[in-house]
């Protein structure tokens, strides 16, 4: 897969109360490109949620919705896939991960993604 400024969205989830699943609509809707991992294979309109971790190329940023045991799993992958930028969103702040990913030259944040595009901060 070859989309250039994607978004990974890790932690979604077909259920439509999930912020993760509401951030996916959010970021179509706004015109972004987006990708997504969950712990259970599904959709978020037509875009594919996939269980493993796939190397997707060119993301742009990573939007955490998994907390911070969880991430380290994913510590490696999302280093890997060399991400600008990594947003921690509530509940997902991970000093540990964060100091991983500054030390790798990416930026991050601990913010929610949603309220970023709302504001048109995104």
């Amino acid at each position: 897969m070859d989309i250039q400024d994607t978004t990974l969205v890790i932690g979604a989830s077909e259920k439509t109360d999930r912020y993760a699943n509401m951030a996916v609509r959010l970021l179509l809707k706004k015109g972004k490109k987006v990708v997504a991992i969950g712990n259970k294979s599904g959709n978020i309109l037509d875009i594919p949620i996939h269980k493993e971790k796939v190397h997707f190329e060119n993301i742009h940023t990573v939007t955490l919705y998994i907390n911070p045991t969880i991430q380290t799993e994913y510590y490696d992958y999302i280093l890997s896939l060399q991400p600008k930028r990594i947003i921690f969103n509530p509940g997902t702040e991970n000093e540990s991960f964060k100091k991983m990913a500054d030390s790798a030259g990416i930026i991050t944040e601990e913010a929610c993604t949603l309220v970023l595009l709302n504001l048109n901060q995104y």
